[in-house]
């Protein structure tokens, strides 16, 4: 099995899309290996956004993850298992996400569009070690 990390970010959990979100995922043959409503601390998520620090919406990044829980989730799949889950999620600005996708039908801004999925094997692992160490 291929593993990558997804989370159901704060807007999702306080709009109470999560079912909906892990839903679409099952639906599609993923399976969810591990799951974990969190509110993620500051710490946490400089390291899960490591690569944008400096940039100008860093600190926005980091305050958003954290503002209420989310739901964070190992899912499991085939081969190249993130890119099936970036195809679902849709484009980062929903309103370039397809009809269809996660954030295409449920998302109206950049800002708060639900979803976070790694982006690739090696941001898959290293994700998965931030928040799940005993998989990673």
């Amino acid at each position: 099995m291929n593993r990558t990390l997804v989370i159901c970010k704060p807007d999702a959990v306080e709009r109470g899309l999560v079912g909906e979100i892990i839903g679409r995922l099952e639906r599609k043959g993923l399976t969810i290996a591990a799951a974990e409503l969190r509110t993620i601390d500051a710490d946490t998520a400089s390291q899960h956004y490591a690569e944008h620090q400096g940039k100008p919406f860093y600190d926005d990044l980091v305050s958003f993850i954290g503002r209420s829980p989310a739901m964070v989730m190992v899912v499991e799949g085939p081969e190249d298992t993130w890119k099936v889950v970036r195809t679902m999620m849709g484009a980062t600005n929903p309103l370039d996400a397809a009809p269809g996708t996660i954030r295409g039908d449920l998302a109206t801004e950049m800002g708060e569009n639900l979803i976070h999925g790694s982006d690739g094997p090696d941001s898959a692992a290293r994700e998965i070690g931030i928040f799940f160490p005993a998989l990673g």
